[in-house]
């Protein structure tokens, strides 16, 4: 009885530990995922801004919202930089909804005037080969939405013609077999910069 007192109790000690050893261990794990997270992240972040310098850390000034236009129903970061007090450029998180295998986030840099600095994807589920694509370490493909803009003609009436795809009497290169990703990235990156064109008033007063 008492070697059976002793078994049970070795076995629930050496259970204890094996527990919190797995616990330490995957706390460990999940800092080193989000420390690399966070600098993935920031690395993008510097990618689609223009050179400093800044009044203040672009980084320190972000705001999370709900803008439908941007994310629907779900929070968005919007990152402002200044110079010399006056509005310098926005990056704005946005999501696309309509990817080929879900959800596409990416961070798009806006100059003031309401041009693409450049744009860049965060956070994908396309299938590797051939919808990552849209990811700069697979391919430059984002980059050319570089310099693009929305003509504004009247209230209510923007001139969106470039930003179709080439197939359609646009300017923009779709992937062949990745037209849903491609349509996808194109609409949100679209839909950004024209909300921001209407808005940039309230952006950088907020």
């Amino acid at each position: 009885m008492r070697l059976q007192y002793k078994s049970a109790l070795f076995l629930a000690t050496a259970s204890l530990l094996a527990i919190s050893l797995l616990a330490l261990v995957n706390n460990a794990t999940q800092s080193k995922i989000e420390a690399a997270q966070l600098q993935w992240r920031l690395a993008n972040l510097s990618a689609v801004l223009p050179e400093g310098p800044y009044d203040s850390n672009p980084v320190e000034s972000v705001r999370r919202h709900v803008v439908p236009e941007l994310g629907g129903v779900q929070m968005v970061d919007i990152y402002t930089a200044y110079r010399q007090n006056q509005p310098l450029a926005v990056v704005l998180e946005i999501i696309a909804f309509e990817g080929y295998s879900g959800q596409i986030r990416l961070l798009l840099g806006l100059h003031a005037d309401g041009q693409v600095i450049g744009a860049r994807v965060i956070e994908h589920r396309e299938t590797p080969g051939l919808g990552d694509f849209i990811d700069y370490r697979r391919s430059d493909w984002i980059t050319q939405f570089n310099g693009q803009a929305i003509t504004f003609v009247a209230p209510d009436n923007w001139q969106p013609s470039h930003w179709l795809t080439r197939r359609n009497g646009g300017t923009i290169d779709a992937v062949t077999g990745a037209t849903i990703t491609s349509g996808a990235v194109i609409q949100a990156i679209y839909e950004a910069v024209k909300w921001f064109s209407a808005n940039k008033d309230t952006v950088f007063d907020t």
